[in-house]
């Protein structure tokens, strides 16, 4: 169990009657009719380093997005130093001293650092470049001014957005996942220009997946969960065992204990339809695992640690992985994602709309796209086509007018069900479903479980993909998680719990503890 730790210098302990810099009450956010934000009431003291957790989805970057005038919430009030904003663009934001470092720094690569930081500047030009010298010199920005800043480090060009929100006069910053990119010796450079940020009184909003980072660096520490704060304490008070439980959803517990009721699927065979050994590319390293007949395998994992990238190696959408994919005792070295399909595996993407549907066309023909070779001996026969499609339609039970019905016309959980159709068309013996239920409505939702289950009871192998801890731990056979592009644990499905994965996903899979 981690312990508590001593936060870093220049905070020192809240006055009842210090004004904080910015105070967010009651905020709500809903899209597309769906509260994402419940009620959020969170703030950030002069020289504070307030860090934000949570599951992907639990609302932090939403939050932080209303304060930095991205979105603008549906109810809820922001005050600056103690007065009322509304802020309706970054412009505004900017304007009153809050700037957001993204987690890809936003630059011109071809322009040159000072005109990066320059551009759009309402100041004296003499008197910007004065102030940027001071600033590099102040937190330690050590690369010229007349480089090109695509040839900065990753580390360099975070570095460039702090100094641009500091010549905007910014006291609050917002750092979203800074670290995620960066080695270990940049990100101790990082929280030592924190520090000193900190002593100058700027506070920061610090937004991590990585627990051991954020115990290190912060003063304080707020959990979400489901778009509610569920809890908020001085880093001295907290350790990751508490964090982790905060992450967790309410019925957590019993979860785990129906599910440690339940046996694999008695399917499983010993054949291995799937075999990946020593897979490595830019986003991951060392990866192997396999997928028997009938089995489902849980690829889990938050937001950046490699999943979606190794499955498009697998599939055979990365030209620059190294190591084995073997399908079906099949060696797949150089294959592209027609070979993968040849050989009885199929992939459904995270993204439907930019990469598995076509939307401006009839549903029928995204649901037939991979077979039409077998529609008719020397032209497609739309009897046939037609014939395939009904059968999805009804076997996925897809609401739709007509089989010709325009695909962007239908709803998010039927268009998935398209997808899936288009690649259950080709009989596959493994297929991978990365997010098969984002976007979905909880009717469809189940209609996709209900697919899973009965695929892993026809033989066919699955690699499941999802943000959704409790999905990936309720559906699986077996459960892999990814945490900085490798797989760090492995766990049989009576074995996991759900603290356990999340913990995992955390990086915190050494903590006897947990």
């Amino acid at each position: 169990m981690a312990k508590p730790v001593t936060p870093p210098p220049g905070r020192s302990s809240q006055s009842p009657n210090e004004t904080p810099l910015v105070e967010l009450k009651n905020i709500w956010k809903v899209f597309a009719g769906v509260p994402v934000l419940k009620g959020i009431n969170l703030n950030l003291m002069p020289g504070e380093i307030h860090a934000l957790l949570g599951g992907n989805g639990s609302g932090k970057s939403t939050t932080m997005k209303i304060l930095s005038g991205l979105y603008v919430p549906e109810r809820g009030e922001i005050f600056l130093g103690g007065e009322q904003k509304v802020f309706h663009s970054p412009n505004e934001a900017h304007k009153n001293g809050i700037y957001m470092v993204p987690q890809e720094p936003h630059i011109f690569p071809h322009l040159s650092v000072e005109e990066n930081l320059l551009l759009g500047l309402d100041m004296d030009p003499r008197a910007a470049r004065a102030q940027v010298k001071q600033l590099a010199k102040e937190i330690g920005f050590e690369s010229s001014f007349s480089e090109e800043a695509g040839a900065l480090s990753i580390a360099n060009q975070q570095l460039l957005e702090i100094i641009r929100g500091l010549l905007r006069k910014a006291q609050i910053l917002i750092l979203d996942e800074p670290t995620s990119a960066l080695t270990f010796r940049e990100v101790e450079n990082l929280f030592k220009r924190m520090r000193t940020l900190s002593q100058r009184g700027i506070g920061i909003f610090f937004i991590s997946h990585r627990l051991n980072e954020v115990m290190t660096i912060s003063h304080r520490i707020s959990v979400l969960r489901e778009g509610r704060i569920v809890l908020a304490e001085p880093t001295t008070e907290v350790n990751s065992e508490k964090l982790v439980r905060a992450m967790l959803p309410a019925d957590a517990e019993m979860r785990d204990m129906k599910r440690k009721m339940r046996d694999s699927h008695d399917q499983i065979t010993d054949e291995v339809v799937l075999a990946v050994k020593k897979l490595s590319s830019d986003a991951f390293q060392d990866v192997s695992f396999e997928v028997r007949a009938g089995e489902v395998v849980g690829l889990a994992g938050l937001v950046g640690a490699g999943r979606t990238e190794v499955a498009e190696a697998v599939v055979g959408l990365d030209p620059n992985a190294r190591g084995d994919v073997i399908i079906k005792g099949k060696d797949t070295k150089k294959h592209d994602s027609r070979k993968s399909q040849s050989l009885g595996l199929v992939y459904v993407p995270e993204d439907r709309h930019a990469h598995g549907i076509f939307l401006e066309l009839p549903s029928l023909y995204t649901m037939t796209a991979t077979i039409l070779d077998r529609l008719g001996r020397f032209l497609l026969s739309r009897k046939q086509e037609e014939a395939v499609g009904n059968d999805y339609r009804q076997q996925l039970s897809i609401k739709m007018s007509s089989l010709h019905q325009i695909a962007k016309t239908l709803s998010g959980g039927n268009q998935q069900k398209v997808v899936l159709a288009k690649a259950l068309a080709s009989k596959p013996d493994v297929i991978i479903l990365d997010e098969p239920t984002r976007g979905v409505d909880a009717s469809a939702r189940q209609d996709v479980y209900h697919l899973i289950e009965q695929l892993a009871g026809q033989g066919v192998g699955i690699l499941l993909i999802s943000s959704e801890l409790e999905e990936i731990v309720d559906l699986s056979d077996r459960i892999l998680v990814m945490y900085q592009g490798r797989i760090i644990k492995e766990t049989e499905r009576t074995g996991a719990s759900l603290q356990q994965v999340m913990a995992a996903a955390f990086g915190l899979q050494g903590e006897a503890s947990l």
